[in-house]
């Protein structure tokens, strides 16, 4: 049988993401630390890029359901040193139960998704962040109930995040309005592909109004420091202000993946307000990608 791989959120049907979600809430409100259905089961985990959340949640993760994972960084392995990706994924699939990857380039993840004998995550690529986006969704249903029909905004950089919002408003069924600078926008085949669940504004407090939801991530990623000066100035109209929140619904929340650089892409007064549930989201990536590898490894 041909192993499911989660490179995207569109990998999945918008049935199994919903379940997915229904069955991390599940997971996370009733634990039981004999229930270890991935027991002898082996995660391994390549980082070609620095993680807390990703590596921490997968690894505890595979622990608490019984099984183990391997951390891999490109000083362990020959994915550093010029070994075909095929041929790092044939071998590495031949060992494991499960491969997950954060890496740089998406075709990285999708050259391991063809060739690999067994599931492939995503963990993280310049691309995409699905799994992010399993944890927001989680906590906008823990909190809010179903996000369908719902209004989200996306301030700031049309970076892996905003692309996996995108993604998400098509499976989930939410608008999505997206406040970027120009020429920071995300990427036009991605945006495209979602029709008329997108739209753009020129502010934030546009982009906020009557939203549900309000969403930001740091104005310069990892592998993007040299750039931090110039996306500053980019950037500097583009905070999640409490005025943006004001704009926004009543009881809208408020969501970053973190970490976070208060005074620049959000105000301290926001991510630390009432309306912010940053750390359930942060929390939320341990049950969500449970549920996701019990789908995934025990079908």
């Amino acid at each position: 049988m041909q192993p499911r791989h989660f490179t995207s959120l569109l990998d999945l049907s918008s049935a199994e993401l919903r379940h997915l979600i229904h069955r991390a809430i599940q997971l996370k409100n009733h634990r039981d630390p004999d229930f270890q259905p991935l027991k002898g089961k082996v995660l391994a985990m390549v980082f070609e890029k620095s993680s807390t959340r990703t590596r921490i949640s997968f690894e505890a993760g595979m622990t608490q359901f019984g099984g183990s994972a391997i951390f891999l960084s490109p000083r362990d392995t020959q994915l550093g040193r010029g070994e075909p990706l095929e041929d790092s994924a044939k071998v590495i699939s031949s060992m494991v139960d499960c491969i997950m990857l954060r890496t740089n380039e998406h075709d990285t993840v999708t050259t391991f998704a063809k060739h690999s004998r067994v599931p492939v995550i995503n963990g993280l690529t310049d691309l995409l962040h699905p799994c992010q986006l399993l944890a927001d969704m989680q906590t906008y249903f823990e909190h809010r109930g179903d996000i369908a029909g719902k209004t989200v905004a996306w301030i700031g950089d049309g970076n892996n995040m905003c692309h996996s919002y995108i993604n998400a408003a098509r499976q989930f069924d939410f608008k999505l309005h997206i406040a970027s600078p120009a020429d920071y926008g995300p990427v036009q085949s991605i945006v495209e592909a979602a029709a008329d669940k997108v739209a753009f504004f020129n502010s934030p407090v546009l982009a906020a109004q009557h939203a549900d939801l309000v969403v930001t991530d740091v104005w310069a990623s990892m592998g993007q420091e040299s750039e931090q000066k110039k996306r500053e100035y980019a950037f500097r109209d583009f905070q999640v202000s409490q005025e943006v929140m004001q704009a926004a619904h009543p009881e809208a929340l408020f969501m970053h993946c973190l970490p976070a650089h208060r005074g620049e892409e959000v105000a301290a007064a926001v991510i630390d307000g009432p309306q912010s549930v940053v750390f359930d989201e942060a929390e939320n990536r341990l049950h969500a990608q449970k549920a996701l590898l019990e789908f995934l490894i025990r079908r």
